[in-house]
């Protein structure tokens, strides 16, 4: 089997990385690495890396599946600057970019960006938990969060089609579900993560993005 035929396609990635780039456009670094958590396919990795060729693109992944995939995306490209997938758990404590196997290639080119695309809503609060905290340890000042997808916004949904949406993924797992944005932030800011800025995206779903800041104790 030759690693092209490990290559999977997720129909909505078409359809959002357009309006998803726009944002992009506006928020990332212009250098450094942009640390893309929970890649899935890969074609978002691809696609948005070849957009942002002074930067470097670190997608991770838990699946194996998964990884594969996003190799073979980035062989079929001939991406230059994709670096091959990492396993990532972000309810680890210690993230494997933090460790010296990977920090080791990312002292030319630090992380200054993480990207996050359709996550929270289909894993365990605990994950965004993980997430928001993994962003701000790793993240520089001035460093970029950018989180995609469906959410609550005053514990309220904000169309029928997420409400449905929501209904179906606590079907398939109690732990999963569309977040409140409220809860989200609140989260975010423990870890010195203050929203920059959001943008309702097509399909009933919001881009949220949060800056790194300096170090506050929360009373």
């Amino acid at each position: 089997m030759t690693t092209q035929d490990a290559r999977q396609y997720a129909p909505a990635t078409e359809r959002n990385r357009e309006p998803i780039l726009e944002v992009l456009l506006q928020v990332l670094p212009g250098s450094g690495t942009v640390l893309e958590i929970a890649s899935g396919t890969g074609e978002h990795a691809v696609y948005f890396a070849s957009k942002f060729k002074n930067c470097m693109w670190l997608p991770t992944d838990v699946n194996p599946q998964a990884r594969a995939s996003i190799a073979a995306w980035t062989e079929h490209y001939q991406c230059q600057n994709v670096y091959p997938p990492l396993e990532l758990d972000v309810k680890e404590p210690v993230w494997v970019v933090e460790k010296e196997i990977a920090t080791n290639w990312l002292n030319t080119s630090p992380i200054t960006a993480i990207v996050n695309i359709n996550m929270i809503h289909i894993s365990p609060w605990s994950a965004c938990l993980g997430l928001v905290a993994g962003a701000g340890r790793i993240l520089p000042v001035g460093g970029i969060f950018y989180l995609y997808g469906p959410f609550k916004q005053g514990g309220e949904h904000t169309a029928p089609s997420n409400a449905a949406f929501d209904e179906y993924l606590r079907a398939q797992n109690p732990e999963w579900g569309v977040r409140n944005l409220e809860d989200v932030i609140a989260t975010a800011k423990t870890e010195n993560l203050v929203v920059k800025q959001i943008d309702k995206m097509p399909a009933n779903n919001l881009s949220v993005v949060f800056e790194r800041t300096e170090n506050v104790t929360f009373g």
